[in-house]
């Protein structure tokens, strides 16, 4: 029987509901014969209250500090997910993990960057079906607001308010892109070199510049516009990529499936421009689909 991945949620407003969900969560890690050590990735102050707590036990459970995960985009943090369960888990992707996102720093600091971890959270069911894995995530209720909490609820399963991943994906990109502005710049040429000279007038640095520009074309590449138009605008690392596809994409996971080599290298599409951006916003519609690219 194919596993299922377990994807549970925690919401607490003091350091002794945070224990109350985390403290059985290890030790249902630590009983479980043949497991390998479970994983505490939250912030430092939940990492000494968990020291505290477990005294010996604490050795035997993986602690790591929640910026050193949380590093990036939400696409990043799928990576580094992927990688750790490659690495570590036990057969099938046996392992729990304890998450505690960032919400008190970049991500939920705005709502275009709560929207990404919302789809994170969401399509995360779907990434992670097929492993054994076990996550608890934790969301604190003095830095994640009550809005956050709602909407993250529903990417849960057993909260009684799951949405399916879809679904909710499909929501949150029913919302429509701001228009490009007035004097955003037309591209004719979509080669990396192209685009990389046009990136530095704007003030992105040589090495940025090349990252964006190569993520500009592996995302035209893999929605078909090898050729043609786009638009660009924005100054420094706000630089911003504006495609247009005659074709959809139609898949809510494009760009977010680890390829079977993780190594971010050219040739991987949607996921090198996803790993490379903070953003990559997908808009189907009737004629095709508009492919936007933020930098950071």
């Amino acid at each position: 029987m194919t596993a299922a991945f377990d994807h549970r949620m925690a919401s607490y407003g003091t350091d002794g509901a945070f224990l109350t969900a985390a403290v059985p969560f290890l030790a249902e890690a630590l009983d479980a014969p043949e497991e390998p050590r479970p994983v505490a990735i939250a912030s430092p102050r939940n990492l000494a209250l968990l020291r505290d707590t477990l005294g010996t036990d604490a050795e035997r459970v993986t602690l790591i500090d929640h910026t050193e995960w949380y590093t990036g985009s939400a696409a990043n943090a799928v990576a580094q997910g992927a990688g750790y369960l490659a690495a570590h888990a036990g057969p099938g992707g046996r392992i729990h993990l304890l998450m505690e996102p960032v919400w008190n720093g970049r991500a939920g600091s705005s709502p275009r960057e709560t929207t990404e971890w919302i789809r994170y959270e969401a399509l995360a069911n779907l990434l992670f079906a097929p492993l054994a894995a076990t996550a608890l995530c934790a969301y604190d209720l003095r830095t994640a607001g009550p809005a956050i909490i709602d909407a993250v609820r529903r990417a849960h399963p057993g909260t009684g308010v799951y949405e399916d991943p879809v679904r909710l994906a499909a929501e949150l990109d029913a919302v429509p892109l701001a228009p490009p502005p007035p004097d955003a710049e037309l591209l004719t040429d979509l080669s990396a070199d192209a685009v990389g000279r046009r990136a530095r007038a704007r003030g992105l640095a040589a090495a940025d510049a090349e990252l964006f520009a190569t993520a500009v074309a592996e995302a035209a590449q893999a929605v078909g516009q090898r050729s043609g138009t786009a638009l660009l605008w924005g100054r420094d690392t706000h630089c911003v990529c504006e495609l247009r596809s005659q074709r959809r994409v139609g898949d809510p996971l494009a760009g977010f499936v680890p390829p079977d080599a993780t190594d971010l290298e050219p040739g991987q599409g949607l996921w090198y421009a996803r790993q490379v951006c903070a953003y990559v916003d997908v808009r189907d519609d009737r004629d095709g689909a508009t492919v936007r690219l933020r930098y950071a």
